[in-house]
């Protein structure tokens, strides 16, 4: 399940009740202690989340500061980027925002910190930004465990937007961050992830191209793709 921080305190007792598998606290900018009008005291993510037997994930950030505070918090995972994705305009209304790479290399270091201070390892979930294999696997070696696909998804033949995307930004009483937007049908939603490709764009069999990657560049799993070497293209 996922929640916006604004409404969290307010269906505390739904979520406890719920015995979720999973819950992801999210908005487009997030920190550890959320304070929104009305509220007579602030949402305080580190005391919630180790109140919950649940695992908890949270996002976005785009920072060294911001990832190491939400770590800080006993998530197991922390959604990375801010306004990069397809439908999100965060950037032209907010002003906040950063490039993917530059994110994942911050929140990586975060996490080195992170682990030597208290021994947890927390996931990183790049989270926009991701439109082909070639983009996710340039995503896990900045340091990502996992990616959040929208877009690519949504261009599925099969998929229940029948052609449209949005994100959870899309909806705000006062100030919307994101659109609709359509997105031109790819292929099946098989094929999108696990092929066959019949297209060159790298938008099709985005598990095999990352395993292409990884065997191309020598590593086997993704934990040791991490590794892999980066060379900045300055164009």
């Amino acid at each position: 399940a996922a929640i916006s921080p604004q409404r969290t305190a307010e269906h505390i007792d739904t979520i406890l009740r719920a015995e979720l598998g999973l819950l992801v606290i999210q908005q487009p900018v997030i920190s550890a202690e959320h304070l929104s009008s009305g509220a007579s005291e602030p949402l305080n993510l580190k005391t919630f989340i180790r109140q919950l037997e649940t695992p908890v994930i949270v996002g976005d950030c785009a920072s060294y500061s911001a990832a190491l505070h939400l770590m800080r918090t006993g998530a197991a995972g922390v959604l990375v980027g801010v306004g990069t994705g397809r439908s999100s305009t965060v950037r032209r209304v907010l002003g906040i925002g950063g490039p993917q790479a530059t994110a994942l290399a911050d929140a990586r270091a975060a996490r080195m910190r992170h682990l030597d201070e208290t021994g947890v390892y927390t996931h990183l979930i790049a989270d926009g930004s991701m439109a082909t294999g070639g983009d996710i696997a340039k995503a896990i070696v900045c340091g990502a465990d996992a990616v959040m696909l929208g877009s690519p998804l949504a261009a599925a033949e099969d998929a229940p937007g029948q052609g449209w995307h949005w994100g959870v930004q899309s909806v705000h009483p006062t100030i919307p961050q994101g659109g609709r937007v359509a997105v031109t049908p790819r292929g099946t939603m098989a094929e999108i992830i696990h092929g066959p490709s019949h297209a060159e764009d790298g938008s099709l069999n985005l598990a095999g191209a990352l395993r292409q990657s990884m065997a191309m560049c020598g590593y086997t799993d993704l934990k040791s793709f991490q590794k892999a070497e980066i060379l900045v293209n300055s164009r």
